[in-house]
């Protein structure tokens, strides 16, 4: 059964949302690199690979259903934050809201009794869990720690381990 237009609409605007996301990414790890903290900019970097392979697995979704996809431009990201909070804070904001966006899309899939879409975004509901839950495990551990200092440091070190 081909994907209905709706779906293939709502699906290409969250290929367009993954890509953004990696775009966001990558611009705070750029962040975190002026600040010498690799180690974030290891885990933001890591994050956009990871935000640019569930968009393409949206993209070949789209095609193994008979759709189309259709890329926008992607929206030029914030590129400074008041700090490693302020920006692991946009990054779980952001990742609640791609749950959203996730959550709609499963939302008609099922009112179009789509079944197929059904089961393929129970990938993406099991990943924005673990998404929102790393994001935010890391804003705890900075507001515990605070933004100077050498715990900072250790995070830093703890942060380059993502593998």
């Amino acid at each position: 059964m081909k994907i209905s237009k709706k779906l293939e609409t709502i699906i290409n605007k969250q290929i367009n949302a993954e890509f953004y996301s990696a775009y966001l990414y990558l611009s705070m790890a750029a962040y975190f690199d002026s600040m010498n903290l690799h180690g974030f900019s290891h885990w933001m970097k890591t994050q956009s690979k990871e935000e640019l392979n569930h968009g393409m697995k949206f993209y070949e979704y789209v095609y193994e259903r008979g759709g189309t996809v259709k890329l926008d431009a992607i929206e030029t990201p914030k590129l400074q934050w008041t700090g490693p909070l302020n920006a692991f804070e946009d990054a779980y904001a952001h990742e609640v809201k791609v749950t959203e966006m996730i959550n709609n899309i499963y939302e008609m899939a099922k009112s179009e009794k789509d079944n197929a879409t059904i089961v393929c975004l129970d990938w993406f509901v099991k990943e924005q869990v673990e998404e929102e839950a790393s994001a935010d495990a890391i804003v705890q551990k900075i507001k515990m720690i605070g933004e100077k200092g050498h715990a900072l440091l250790l995070l830093d070190r703890e942060l380059g381990s993502r593998k």
